[in-house]
């Protein structure tokens, strides 16, 4: 059976796919590939690639996702399968990246914990009972990296490279996957990819933003099994 590859958002580890790690592992090799180490998306898809089975089943979530458009633009015979969620597939735009240095700056200065507090986590999750916990993880996933990760992570978002002429070149099975309410990466970066690839599948989690994963585990995780097993 093909095994799983997981790459996390940024700032997020393997409690990211918590729910789906536990479901899908329980039949196939379900590996979490880091993505921390590097300040380029190039970088950090050839160390995926150089620690990743010989093929494999590829899935990424925001970060993760950009990194996984990387890893197949340099290996595409290595990539069985294909999941991007809430995601983008182009290069940062000038008034994104004009907030990264600001970010930088207040993290560099003992700032992680705020910047995650004040400038992003408020963007990710849609309000309701399960919210307060996964903020929660999601402050525990960031401080446990730390500012450094949080540094490299900013550089290779910023300077990220447009994927698009990537996509349309990709011919595997392909699941689009975001939550309805996403802002951070909304529904019309997910029909772009979907135009793109050829066959791809896109599915839109009702009450769920940016994060699905947590915030509606079952969904998520029902359609990653039918992704995997088509």
């Amino acid at each position: 059976m093909t095994p799983l590859v997981l790459l996390p958002g940024m700032m997020c580890d393997g409690r990211l796919f918590g729910p789906q790690i536990a479901a899908i592992g329980l039949n196939r090799a379900v590996h979490l590939a880091p993505i921390s180490g590097h300040e380029t998306v190039e970088a950090l898809a050839a160390e995926v690639l150089a620690n990743a089975p010989p093929r494999f089943a590829l899935a990424g979530l925001s970060m993760g996702g950009i990194v996984a458009m990387e890893v197949i633009r340099q290996a595409p015979e290595r990539v069985e399968r294909l999941a991007l969620l809430d995601t983008n597939p182009r290069a940062e735009l000038p008034e994104a990246q004009a907030r990264r240095g600001p970010q930088m700056e207040k993290v560099k200065a003992g700032g992680l914990r705020q910047v995650m507090r004040d400038e992003l986590k408020p963007n990710y999750l849609i309000d309701g009972p399960r919210k307060p916990a996964i903020l929660d993880t999601c402050m525990a996933m960031a401080t446990d990296l730390g500012p450094e990760v949080f540094l490299r992570q900013s550089i290779a978002l910023r300077d990220r490279p447009d994927q698009q002429d990537t996509l349309r070149a990709v011919r595997v099975p392909t699941l689009i996957l975001m939550g309805a309410e996403d802002r951070l990466c909304p529904r019309d970066r997910h029909d772009l990819m979907h135009s793109l690839i050829p066959g791809s599948r896109l599915e839109i989690v009702e009450d769920a933003a940016h994060m699905p994963t947590l915030e509606q585990p079952d969904k998520t995780t029902a359609a990653l099994i039918r992704w995997l097993e088509d």
